[in-house]
């Protein structure tokens, strides 16, 4: 049975991550959570104050990143590694989500994570998740997903995922979190977020996680056989 490239493109908080883990599992692909690699350049620059300004400073920051996958025989996932250290919880932070778009916007920042996310996929059998992964990363995916879903179900979901975390965090300011990413995301001059045209559409708005994985297989298994 061949091996393809699926790709999982849509707003924040749709559920992206949880489907593509789920699918990567079930068809024993590798799970790139292209998310989790912005989210650590994220972090790798608020730490050390690097200026997005700056193009020298952010070259120099890029040139200091190393990042990784590895597997968590605790959580049955892999985790996010920036420069050997795990930053998996580090980078769920709200600090990081209010600052991650903007700094995924910047050129450099994603010629730089685009290039590390082909070479991963470049022996196949891989779905990975993000913004532009349909659009820019591999435009000749054999399957490509473009998911959605209401707000307020966005919002909810996102408000379970970070309160435990954040007790003080209200849905409010979850809610003007998302809309603020989806603006910037969908704005961006440089791989904004957009649904490529041979994408298909999952808005799980109102489907469990069981029924969105057999629809998303049943795609797959018309696309490997």
């Amino acid at each position: 049975m061949k091996k393809i490239i699926i790709t999982i493109d849509g707003y924040s908080s749709c559920g992206k991550s949880t489907v593509a883990r789920q699918l990567a599992k079930e068809l024993n692909y590798i799970f790139i959570d292209s998310g989790a690699m912005y989210r650590a350049i994220t972090l790798y620059f608020l730490q050390n104050k690097v200026n997005l300004h700056d193009e020298a400073a952010v070259n120099t920051a890029l040139a200091a990143i190393n990042l990784s996958f590895v597997f968590n025989a605790t959580t049955g996932k892999s985790d996010m590694y920036l420069n050997e250290v795990n930053v998996e919880i580090a980078i769920r932070e709200m600090y990081i989500s209010d600052n991650v778009s903007t700094v995924a916007a910047d050129a450099a920042v994603r010629e730089f994570a685009v290039a590390q996310q082909r070479k991963i996929g470049e022996q196949k059998g891989i779905v990975m998740d993000g913004r532009d992964i349909g659009t820019t990363v591999f435009p000749n995916a054999e399957l490509k997903i473009f998911m959605t879903a209401d707000i307020d179900v966005r919002v909810e979901r996102r408000y379970k995922e970070v309160v435990a975390a954040n007790a003080g965090i209200t849905r409010e300011e979850v809610k003007q979190n998302l809309a603020m990413r989806d603006h910037l995301d969908s704005t961006r001059a440089i791989s904004p977020l957009r649904k490529a045209d041979d994408a298909l559409v999952l808005d799980n708005s109102n489907l469990t996680m069981a029924e969105q994985l057999t629809l998303v297989l049943q795609w797959v298994n018309e696309r490997i056989q």
